[in-house]
C-alpha cells in the first residue's frame, strides 16, 4: 500500500477472509526526524502494546471461536503498525478456519513481525484492571491553561538543587489522529529520578498536546524527548495508556536504557 491507500478515513468493505495485506506499515523515522531522533541511536527501549478485545475465528469445522489478545511490538521496530489495518486485518479472521488455535496465535505473530520488520510477541488474554502504578496525579492542581497546541516544552521546568524519585499520572492528555483528525484519549503515567519537575509546567505542557495530530507512539517519544532535554533526569520513564478504539486500545511505553518496564495493566476507561 501507498500513503494514498491508507484505508483510514473512507469507507473500506469489511474483509471477507484472512488477509495479511491489510497491514500497513509506517516507517517510526518519519515522526522521529520531526523531534531530531535517529533510529540508529535511539536515547529509549521500550514497546508499543496493544491490547485487542475482537478477535474471532473459525475452527476447522466452523464453530466460531472468540479471544482477546496482547500484542507487544518492540520500540526498536523500523515500522509501527497503523492501528485501523490492524483492525482490519484481525477482522479478517472472522469467516476462515483454522486447524488450532495456537495456529491462530503464531499466524498473527508471523504476520505483525513481518509488517513490523522485528519480532512481536503475541499472547491471548489481557492485563487485568487496576491502578497499580503508584503514581501520582497532577489533574488537580490549580493552574490556568491557555495553550492547546503545537506541543510545547517551554513549559517545562525542573529544580536542579532538588533530586527526587517520583512517578507522576495525568489523565488529560489528548491529541488528534493525524488523518482523520479524531481525538485519542490517554493516561500518561511519568516516573523519573533526577531533578525536582514543576508539576504545573508539566500538566500545562501535556495540555498542549490537545490539538495536536501525531500517533500515539510519537506522541510517546515526543514527551520522553522533550521531558530528558528540559529535566535531564538520571533515569526516565513515559508511558501512555490510550482508551479502545475499534476493539483496541494501544499502550506505547518508552523508558531508559537497562530501566524494567512497568507491569502490565489496564484502566477503567480502556
Amino acid at each position: 500500500m501507498t500513503t494514498h491507500d491508507l484505508p483510514l478515513g473512507r469507507h473500506v468493505d469489511y474483509p471477507r477472509e484472512y488477509d495479511a495485506s491489510l497491514l500497513f506499515p509506517i516507517a517510526r523515522s518519519l515522526g522521529r526526524a520531526h523531534i531530531g531522533l535517529s533510529d540508529d541511536a535511539l536515547p529509549f527501549t521500550g514497546f508499543d502494546r496493544w491490547n485487542a478485545y475482537e478477535l474471532s475465528w473459525l475452527d476447522a469445522r466452523g464453530k466460531p471461536r472468540v479471544a482477546t489478545a496482547t500484542v507487544t511490538v518492540p520500540a526498536g521496530s523500523p515500522h509501527l503498525i497503523e492501528s485501523k489495518s490492524l483492525k482490519l486485518y484481525l477482522n479478517s479472521f472472522n469467516s476462515t478456519r483454522f486447524d488450532s488455535d495456537d495456529i491462530v496465535r503464531a499466524t498473527i505473530a508471523a504476520d505483525l513481525s513481518a509488517a513490523a520488520g522485528a519480532p512481536v510477541e503475541v499472547a491471548f488474554g489481557l492485563p487485568s484492571i487496576g491502578n497499580n502504578d503508584g503514581a501520582e496525579s497532577i489533574d488537580e492542581l490549580d493552574v490556568a491553561i491557555d495553550d492547546y497546541g503545537p506541543p510545547n516544552a517551554g513549559h517545562l521546568r525542573a529544580d536542579p538543587g532538588a533530586i527526587v524519585e517520583e512517578t507522576l499520572t495525568s489523565a488529560l492528555l489528548k491529541s488528534n489522529c493525524p488523518v482523520t483528525g479524531q481525538p485519542d484519549w490517554a493516561r500518561v503515567i511519568v516516573a523519573y529520578r533526577g531533578p525536582r519537575l514543576d508539576r504545573a509546567a508539566l500538566l500545562r505542557y501535556l495540555i498542549s498536546f490537545r490539538d495536536h495530530a501525531e500517533f500515539h507512539e510519537q506522541c510517546v517519544e515526543r514527551i520522553h524527548s522533550d521531558l530528558q532535554t528540559h529535566a535531564q533526569p538520571q533515569w526516565l520513564s513515559v508511558e501512555a495508556r490510550y482508551t479502545r478504539r475499534g476493539g483496541l486500545d494501544i499502550n506505547p511505553w518508552r523508558g531508559s536504557h537497562g530501566l524494567a518496564p512497568p507491569p502490565a495493566g489496564r484502566d477503567e476507561r480502556q
